[in-house]
């Protein structure tokens, strides 16, 4: 499987911007979708955004469309998020995973990154 590393979180007052990077390493890169996810305290971990292995699907959930944009480099073995106009609710952990194409289940996940936001 491919091993995935989460970096760019940080704490931010509302209304900033972050931009998460994850890197893959181990496998073809571009076989891969890639999903980000986020875990806040005390909740349940909820899909944030999808990107399709070529990079020319995407979508979101609604809390953060208009805000976020997901990409990927395939050259560079690396997906972004980019979150702009964060809130104090999109604090949590952020966590990029990986599904093989052909297949439905994400086989791989980072370790997770820290996005606090402050009001």
């Amino acid at each position: 499987q491919v091993q995935l590393v989460e970096s760019g979180g940080g704490l931010v007052q509302a209304g900033g911007s972050l931009r998460l990077s994850c890197a893959a390493s181990g496998r073809t890169f571009s076989r891969y979708a890639m999903g980000w996810f986020r875990q806040a305290a005390g909740k349940e971990r909820e899909f944030v955004s999808f990107i399709s292995a070529s990079g020319g699907y995407t979508n979101y959930v609604d809390l953060v469309k208009g805000r976020f944009t997901i990409s990927r480099d395939n050259a560079k073995n690396t997906v972004y998020l980019q979150m702009n106009s964060l809130k104090p609710e999109d604090t949590a952990i952020y966590y990029c995973a990986a599904r093989e194409v052909g297949t439905t289940e994400y086989g791989a996940w980072g370790q997770g990154t820290q996005v606090t936001v402050s009001s």
